[in-house]
């Protein structure tokens, strides 16, 4: 098997293919991350708590600590939460959407507020709100696309549907961090079965 920075390749594949916002490949960074993600996964239990293993390597070095810290605080899978400020923001702390949702973890002032988060825009506290927040959701609704959906368009559309509601951003948003997780938490599908036919 190939080697790249000491590691064989099938190591270091999983968590760098796609990504070139993260470390280079051969920091100090990167193969930790890859060492990390080979010891344990990905970091994701398949009902978002945290698990085993590093964070994806495409989160930025100056995230990495806050994300671990309150991944570990709130039980809440770090994968989980960094695949949401990929998503939401693309780790820009000072980030404002059009809809008015501020800072790494895009809160609405409501929310942020519920959160007891009083500066959207400090990254270090609003990823622990980020990670707060979806240990209530998580708890809520015992489903990570779920909880997901929570997220970006509200418990309560939600809970009156018992699904990922038919809001296309909604739905394009879980299946992005769903995909950012690399699967983690969704509903294995039905058994392919497969006839030969001649």
């Amino acid at each position: 098997m190939p080697l790249i920075c000491g590691l064989s390749v099938d190591r270091w594949e999983p968590w760098h293919y796609g990504f070139v916002a993260g470390p280079p490949p051969c920091s100090a960074g990167a193969e930790a991350a890859a060492l990390a993600a080979t010891a344990g996964g990905s970091g994701a239990a398949s009902d978002g708590s945290a698990g085993a293993g590093g964070l994806p390597g495409f989160v930025p070095a100056a995230y990495r600590e806050s994300i671990a810290r309150s991944a570990a605080r709130w039980n809440v899978s770090g994968a989980l939460l960094a695949a949401q400020l990929m998503a939401e923001s693309n780790f820009n702390p000072f980030a404002v959407s059009p809809a008015g949702a501020q800072g790494i973890a895009q809160f609405m002032p409501g929310t942020a507020a519920a959160m007891g988060l009083d500066d959207p825009f400090d990254a270090e506290r609003a990823i622990d709100a980020q990670a707060r927040l979806m240990a209530e959701l998580l708890a809520q609704f015992d489903s990570v696309a779920l909880a997901l959906a929570a997220y970006n368009a509200g418990p309560g559309a939600v809970a009156a549907c018992g699904c990922v509601p038919a809001y296309p951003e909604t739905q394009a948003y879980v299946a992005r961090i769903l995909g950012l997780m690399g699967g983690a938490g969704t509903i294995a599908p039905e058994p392919l079965e497969v006839r030969l036919v001649s």
